[in-house]
């Protein structure tokens, strides 16, 4: 669970006057006393009006309600922007969440900022006209660098030669035309690029544990020594 989804569940299980121990809001959560004790010295922190203490309990005054889910001007530009590219290139889950995820925010917004979202003029289309195939890989891709797990694919390459290959991936680059998986390619020992559309094959391989000089910290450092990390902490090519 999210840290930002506990905090909620810790202001659920408090609303309306119950008295909870660290020890019982730990148990239903699946974590430790500690975290509890910690969650609940910043939800204070941050102006929720819990009352108690450790080995009493504690409880939430009647009347509090989470605040309005806010967003300046510009975030809402920016969330309504870049749901329409990830709807353009992304995945397909990824843009059917992407939209899903827009209603659910438009739902809560005030008036006003519901109206601004409503006007943004910021529009994506597919241009490189990104096949299904690469879509559900794409998916494919995140799935398997956030649960850990190799993917084996077959390259073709810009001289036109297949090669097999077994990567641990870190993730996937869009650059503006095109999308690549970078990751740890276990046949040259280093980590390799391969561009979402001269990929002719792609499956998932076994489970893998980050190992040190294999992790995306490491990549980043490789490319800074390479002098190919911009300032910003963007790549600066492919």
């Amino acid at each position: 669970m999210r840290r930002a989804d506990r905090l909620f569940q810790i202001v659920q299980y408090l609303r309306g006057g119950r008295l909870l121990t660290a020890a019982q809001l730990a148990d239903r959560l699946e974590v430790t006393p500690r975290t509890i004790y910690r969650d609940i010295a910043d939800l204070i922190g941050s102006g929720v009006p819990i009352e108690g203490e450790a080995g009493v309990g504690y409880l939430m005054r009647e009347g509090y309600d989470l605040p309005p889910l806010m967003f300046t001007q510009d975030e809402i530009v920016a969330l309504v922007a870049g749901a329409r590219m990830v709807r353009a290139w992304g995945g397909a889950n990824m843009a059917a969440a992407a939209e899903e995820a827009l209603v659910k925010i438009n739902a809560v917004l005030p008036d006003t900022a519901r109206t601004r979202a409503n006007e943004v003029h910021v529009h994506a289309f597919d241009m490189s006209r990104m096949s299904e195939l690469e879509r559900a890989r794409l998916d494919q891709i995140e799935r398997a660098t956030n649960t850990q797990t190799s993917l084996d694919l077959t390259y073709l390459d810009l001289s036109e030669q297949h090669s097999t290959r077994r990567v641990r991936p870190l993730g996937a680059w869009y650059w503006g035309t095109v999308w690549t998986l970078t990751g740890w390619c276990e046949l040259r020992q280093d980590f390799r690029s391969f561009r979402l559309d001269r990929i002719t094959d792609l499956s998932e391989g076994p489970r893998f544990k980050p190992q040190r000089g294999q992790t995306l910290r490491d990549f980043y450092a490789s490319r800074q020594r390479e002098g190919r990390l911009r300032p910003d902490g963007r790549l600066a090519s492919p």
